[in-house]
């Protein structure tokens, strides 16, 4: 298991400090993990949405990135070496049961090979693929927010 501390500098950016002490992007956890789903765990406030915002940032995704409580996934782009590619963000908060996911189609975003980022993960775990990255977010007394990834 794997824990960063989640900061923000003077401009409201996020920033990583590794176990280590030393300053990381946020993408270092997609470089440092061979999934490409991540499932994002925390309480109402915990700053899913936000971390998740400052990583589309980083990959270079100039989208506005929100919460997409009431479509369930977002799609962002960002560019590659080879082109551009897909970013899919879930908020499965509104899910009631799972063959409302399988509605959406949500076996084809997971098993499509982009990055998948999902807010609520719970309700649609049994869709989840094998190798998803468990990233728990958790608030501290100093307003700091711990990261912690089980991959």
């Amino acid at each position: 298991m794997r824990t960063y501390t989640i900061k923000l500098n003077d401009n409201k950016e996020i920033f990583l400090l590794n176990d280590e002490g030393q300053v990381v992007k946020t993408t270092d956890i997609l470089d440092r993990t061979p999934g490409r789903v991540f499932a994002f765990d925390g309480p109402m406030g915990a700053g899913k949405t936000t971390f998740i915002r400052q990583l589309c940032a980083d990959l270079g995704s100039e989208d506005i990135v929100n919460s997409p409580t009431f479509a369930i996934v977002n799609v962002y782009d960002y560019p590659t070496p080879s082109g551009r590619r897909e970013i899919y963000h879930f908020d499965c908060y509104r899910i009631k049961d799972i063959r409302e996911a399988m509605d959406f189609g949500a076996e084809e975003y997971l098993y499509s090979g982009e990055y998948c980022l999902i807010e609520w993960p719970e309700m649609i775990d049994a869709l989840l693929p094998e190798e998803t990255v468990h990233i728990k977010i958790t608030p501290l007394e100093n307003g700091d927010r711990q990261l912690m990834i089980k991959d």
